[in-house]
C-alpha cells in the first residue's frame, strides 16, 4: 500500500492538490526555460521530482497543464477586476488598474509564458477559448468602469466602451512586451501611457 493511500481521505486530497500544483509549476519553469515544443513530460517530471505515472495521474500531456495555467491566470487576473468595480473616482481607479496591471504584464516570465501559450492556443481552440474568456472578464470590468466614468462626465470618448477597453489592453500588453524585449523599466513609460490614454479618453482635468 502507498503512503499516500495510508493517510486518511482529506490528507490525501491535499497531498494530491499540492503534488498538482507542484507539477503544474514545474512545468511553467519548464516553458519558461525551454519553451513549451521543446519541454517533454520526462522533462516535468523530473522538474517536480515526481514519476511519470504520478504526473500522468494529474495531467494526462502538456496540454492539461495549460489549461491548468489558464485557470491559474484567472485567478491571478481576479484582483485586477476587483480593482476595476471598487467605487470611487473614475479616473482615479482607471489609474491605479493601469499603474498595477502594466507592472503585471511587464514581468519577463508573464511575457515568456503569453508568448508561447498563444502559439499554443492559436493550434488549439479549447485552449484559445480559455485565454480568451479570461481576457473578457477582464475586457468588461474595463469597459464598465469606463461607461460609469462616462456618464459621470470624467471621460469624455464617443468609442463603443468595449472597444475602447480592447484598445487599453492592447497598448498596455505591446507596451509590456516591448519593455522586455528591449530591457527598459516599465516605471520609466508609465507616465507617458497615462497621458496617452487621458487623452484617448478624453480625461478632464
Amino acid at each position: 500500500m502507498t503512503d499516500d493511500a495510508q493517510k486518511p481521505q482529506g490528507k490525501r486530497e491535499r497531498a494530491s492538490a499540492d503534488r498538482r500544483l507542484k507539477i503544474r509549476d514545474a512545468a511553467m519553469m519548464c516553458f519558461l526555460e525551454y519553451g513549451f515544443h521543446q519541454t517533454g513530460v520526462r522533462d516535468i517530471a523530473a522538474r517536480a521530482n515526481v514519476s511519470l505515472g504520478n504526473l500522468y495521474n494529474h495531467f494526462p500531456g502538456k496540454h492539461d497543464v495549460l489549461v491548468e495555467i489558464a485557470a491559474l491566470e484567472r485567478e491571478e487576473l481576479a484582483p485586477f477586476v476587483r480593482q476595476l468595480s471598487k467605487t470611487g473616482p473614475a479616473v482615479r481607479q482607471f489609474d491605479k488598474f493601469v499603474a498595477s496591471y502594466a507592472k503585471y504584464l511587464s514581468r519577463p516570465e508573464n511575457v515568456i509564458l503569453t508568448i508561447e501559450i498563444s502559439s499554443e492556443a492559436i493550434r488549439k481552440p479549447d485552449l484559445g477559448q480559455l485565454f480568451a474568456e479570461n481576457r473578457s472578464h477582464l475586457t468588461s470590468a474595463i469597459a464598465d468602469l469606463l461607461r460609469r466614468g462616462r456618464d459621470a462626465q470624467a471621460f469624455d470618448f464617443a468609442t463603443d466602451p468595449e472597444d475602447a477597453a480592447l484598445m487599453v489592453l492592447e497598448l498596455l500588453e505591446g507596451r509590456a512586451y516591448h519593455c522586455v524585449l528591449n530591457e527598459t523599466k516599465m516605471r520609466a513609460q508609465l507616465p507617458g501611457l497615462q497621458m496617452f490614454l487621458h487623452a484617448a479618453l478624453g480625461v478632464k482635468s
